[in-house]
């Protein structure tokens, strides 16, 4: 488990607004995950937004040398799937570059605002790497309303996580590349007070694509000292979230194709199909899958993380060649 450090545990975080000038503690995080998909089927997006980025190893190695100020380790992941190929960035700036207030952040060139409790427009302006090329344009998310609950995900509530709106419409207008879809969207929030690595061994997540406005999203967790945490959560057309009283069958899946990290999911019926692996790396997967969710055949989104082999020293090394760190942002 994860030590509690001097601040007291992350607070509620949810409310109807997304928090983007909260209060983020020495080794803690805040991110904000916008993923969606297309209404044909052909494409597809993840952007995070992170204050303190859990997945830096800058930041891992501040933290060691007690100057872990999540400030000075914020970064914008934007991603593309598709239609003709995948785009994928992901740069580090330092606090020189990071503006917030109770309605925007910006980081670097990049920014969203929250134009009202319903409306949000994320602009980004990043960089590809190792190859580089632009992502450049607008993402505009509308959602029916804010979900107004968070929920822990460790026993000391050290880390949260507020489904903010399992169900949302985005329109999206690229430049870099000239694209242009709408299509159904997921929001959600994470929030904690220590690093993730602290607490967990590993976990895996999913979210149902929204069919008639309700849908399921589970969170199962493996914490350090081997406990396992499972949450089920049901959500409706309103965004408000239940859990579920059965979460339904720990089902495992093919492992990553390169990696062979594995993966694992909660079904009705015990089978899965991994549809696409959309990112893979040694610690961390996103893939999309079919399966029965209790309410019918559903695509899935789905993630796997291993912090075990995210800590180790090879892994470290490897790391900045996917993610460079920039000098201040000069418009």
């Amino acid at each position: 488990m994860g030590v509690l450090p001097e601040s007291e545990p992350q607070p509620e975080i949810a409310g109807q607004k997304l928090g983007f000038d909260a209060r983020v503690p020495n080794n803690g995080y805040r991110w904000w995950y916008l993923d969606a998909f297309s209404d044909d089927g052909k494409a597809a997006l993840t952007i995070i937004v992170f204050i303190g980025s859990v997945f830096s190893p800058y930041y891992f190695s501040a933290r060691r040398r007690s100057k872990g100020n999540p400030e000075n380790f914020c970064s914008v992941n934007a991603i593309l799937y598709g239609p003709d190929r995948r785009r994928w960035a992901l740069t580090e700036r330092g606090a020189g570059d990071l503006q917030r207030g109770q309605d925007r952040i910006v980081i670097g060139p990049s920014r969203v605002d929250q134009k009202d409790e319903s409306r949000f427009v994320f602009q980004i302006n990043e960089m590809c790497n190792p190859w580089p090329s632009r992502i450049k344009g607008q993402i505009e998310l509308s959602v029916p309303a804010l979900g107004q609950k968070s929920f822990a995900l460790d026993p000391g509530g050290l880390h949260r996580w507020w489904p903010a709106a399992p169900a949302g419409r985005v329109t999206v207008t690229m430049q870099r590349p000239d694209i242009s879809w709408e299509g159904a969207a997921y929001l959600d929030c994470n929030a904690g007070v220590v690093p993730l690595e602290q607490t967990f061994r590993n976990w895996h997540w999913q979210r149902s694509a929204a069919e008639a406005g309700e849908g399921h999203i589970h969170y199962d967790a493996t914490l350090l000292n081997g406990d396992r945490r499972f949450l089920g959560l049901g959500y409706g057309p309103d965004m408000s979230c239940s859990e579920l009283s059965n979460p339904g069958e720990d089902t495992a899946m093919v492992a990553t194709p390169l990696w062979r990290a594995q993966r694992r999911c909660r079904t009705v019926t015990g089978q899965a199909r991994v549809k696409q692996t959309l990112e893979e790396s040694p610690f961390y997967a996103r893939s999309v899958v079919e399966l029965d969710t209790g309410l019918g055949p559903r695509k899935v989104m789905h993630e796997s993380l291993h912090l075990d082999r995210f800590t180790r020293p090879w892994m470290q090394m490897m790391l900045p060649v996917r993610m460079p760190r920039r000098p201040l942002h000069r418009p």
